[in-house]
């Protein structure tokens, strides 16, 4: 199981092929910096990743997109960008990656892993940044938002995957990826989880959210809220996943997997 692949299963274009290259100035030392913090988180997804394990509910709901010749517009917090970057890697995928000095280290990352990138952010280039992964859904690719980056709030989801669902017509799906190992970062905005080595992981993906293309304001916001729910509801149930009875775990696998 996987994100997904491109529709004609041809190997992805060139990363860089995505990018709006007009970045803002940066001083020599930022610049320096980049290339270096890039290739210490990148060494450590590639060294941590391949220890981990996953367990996957809900992933039908993506299937049924693809078999309805659409393609999906992933939304997913912050939080768990490292199990999901490793799951999804090599795909193709497009994902929403901001202008600023984080941005840059981190679309280098993702371009290794085999992600292409939309420069923008809810302060600079957003708009410009949906156009093209507009396109990218038209071409057959799936795309990507970390729903409440580049700096928070936490769990508050930002409107760009709705908006794009009403431009394109595709779907927004909704998911959560958790460990029962790791370390919280509490002092991040984010929460970051660091999953320890051999973590397993569980992932839950919600099922598809469509917004017709003539919504107006208030079915917008009516989509965006739900969004809000289920991302809300797949967080809540991956956090609490390694806790939970084998029979509450039964319950949950059975509703996800039917």
């Amino acid at each position: 199981m996987t994100l997904s692949s491109t529709a004609s299963g041809s190997p992805p274009e060139p990363p860089g092929a995505h990018y709006d290259t007009r970045l803002p100035d940066l001083p020599l030392f930022r610049r320096m910096q980049i290339p270096l913090i890039a290739a210490a988180v990148y060494g450590l997804i590639r060294a941590l990743g391949p220890t981990l394990r996953y367990d996957v509910h809900g992933w039908q709901n993506a299937e049924r997109v693809y078999a309805s010749g659409q393609r999906c517009i992933f939304a997913f917090w912050h939080r768990a960008i490292l199990p999901t970057v490793w799951w999804a890697r090599h795909r193709g995928i497009v994902v929403m990656n901001t202008t600023h000095f984080d941005g840059q280290w981190t679309r280098k990352v993702i371009e290794w892993l085999g992600y292409g990138t939309a420069q923008g952010s809810s302060t600079r280039g957003g708009l410009r940044g949906l156009a093209v992964m507009a396109e990218r859904l038209e071409q057959g690719r799936d795309v990507a938002f970390t729903i409440d980056g580049p700096r928070g709030p936490r769990y508050v989801a930002k409107p760009g995957p709705v908006m794009l669902a009403k431009r394109t017509g595709f779907p927004v799906v909704v998911f959560h990826a958790a460990v029962d190992r790791g370390k919280t970062f509490e002092r991040t905005w984010d929460h970051f989880l660091l999953p320890k080595p051999f973590a397993r992981a569980v992932m839950f993906y919600a099922p598809p959210i469509y917004v017709p293309k003539d919504a107006d304001s208030a079915t917008l916001e009516a989509k965006h809220a739900e969004m809000q729910r289920e991302l809300e509801r797949v967080r809540d149930l991956a956090e609490s996943w390694f806790s939970l009875s084998q029979e509450a775990r039964a319950r949950h696998q059975a509703q996800f997997d039917r």
